[in-house]
């Protein structure tokens, strides 16, 4: 402290170490800024859903209240970065899904999956909706075994609610690849051709007649 108080004292008497001394101050303060940024960027969470169309679940979750970030990609199969034509041929057991980038003091794991139950039809084995194949059926990856533990209670849940078995899969988090640029966002920057898409693949639809009040639906479809 001492020290200290002698180099300030210095630097009240020469201009240049009072120079050095506020310019030394002011990285003090930007370094504090951003270690407190990276702090909270590492209190972010992700988690991954399929739910058929991975422009359908960006959407889903993009304005939900504690959702930081969502990315369109592909999990749960064996080949390392597939593209978007090779997933589409339903043979490298890859699902369309979403990262979602979450800050679990706003909204909790359970939050989410509420979110992605009434976002989906948890009753169809062969896909979503209009999108019938291997990349289109629904499957939760948990990543820890308390992630594990809230889906399939919340599985169980849905099940009962909806008096019917439930055929999307509970899975050990695969790596996730993103998607190509073109796909990021797709229902935000192709309004029209999505809602084209929506529409003509009746997922509002049919989510109101599964879920009735509850289903997450998109306005104005």
């Amino acid at each position: 402290m001492k020290i200290f108080a002698n180099s300030l004292s210095r630097n009240n008497a020469d201009p240049g170490l009072r120079r050095g001394g506020e310019i030394f101050f002011a990285l003090l303060i930007v370094f504090g800024i951003s270690h407190t940024a990276l702090a909270a960027d590492t209190a972010y969470k992700t988690a991954v859903f399929a739910g058929g169309c991975f422009w359908s679940m960006e959407s889903a979750f993009d304005d939900v209240k504690g959702v930081v970030k969502t990315e369109a990609g592909f999990a749960g199969g064996t080949l390392k970065n597939p593209s978007y034509e090779q997933v589409s041929h339903g043979d490298t057991g890859h699902r369309e899904a979403v990262q979602v980038t979450y800050d679990p003091a706003v909204i909790s794991y359970d939050g989410l999956l509420d979110v992605y139950w009434h976002s989906i039809d948890p009753t169809d084995a062969r896909g979503q909706f209009c999108d019938k194949g291997e990349e289109y059926k629904s499957a939760v990856f948990y990543g820890s075994d308390d992630e594990k533990k809230l889906a399939e209670d919340s599985k169980q849940k849905v099940a009962k609610e909806l008096d019917k078995g439930v055929a999307t899969d509970i899975l050990a988090a695969a790596p996730f690849y993103p998607a190509e640029d073109y796909h990021q966002a797709y229902h935000k920057k192709n309004p029209e051709a999505y809602g084209m898409y929506r529409r003509g693949c009746g997922r509002d639809n049919s989510l109101r007649f599964i879920w009735g009040d509850k289903a997450k639906t998109m306005p104005g479809f």
